[in-house]
């Protein structure tokens, strides 16, 4: 791990997004039946997974430092088949939290998929990146890419 005895403590927050792709077929399906499947409600789901994600990221990641999450929100949109996932993480530490951003808007793209598959195994998980992150030594402002 890295050194950061010597960092000061500061309010740091990281924002990261995930974008899904689904077929036009669930999509549809998603919408008749209130974004519920066989599995049950998927984007609660999917918020549930990724809080769960941030907070043990530095069990899933090797070198990660463990952080005591102050904040995390999940914010999920469904367009036309295209789903966005934001996960925004908040703590005061010395050290960042885009690891723990990162990986609850992956894992809540994969439990997407995970839900979904029954329906069809041509869902996408389209791209994950950092879009900010700030307390730290250097700020990340990032547009999210344009929609394909």
């Amino acid at each position: 791990m890295v050194d950061v005895s010597t960092k000061t403590a500061s309010r740091r927050e990281a924002t990261a997004e995930a974008r899904v792709r689904l077929p036009a077929t669930v999509a549809r399906a998603l919408a008749a039946t209130g974004h519920r499947t066989r599995k049950g409600p998927v984007f609660d789901t999917a918020i549930i997974a990724a809080v769960q994600a941030v907070k043990r990221t530095h069990e899933l990641i090797p070198f990660c430092h463990p952080l005591p999450i102050e904040h995390c929100d999940v914010d999920i949109d469904s367009t036309r088949g295209r789903v966005t996932i934001r996960c925004t993480v908040q703590t005061t530490h010395k050290t960042g939290v885009e690891m723990e951003a990162l990986t609850g808007a992956t894992v809540a793209a994969l439990t997407i998929y995970d839900m979904c598959k029954a329906l069809s195994h041509d869902i996408v998980i389209e791209s994950v990146q950092l879009l900010t992150k700030s307390g730290g030594r250097r700020e990340v402002r990032r547009q999210p890419r344009p929609a394909r």
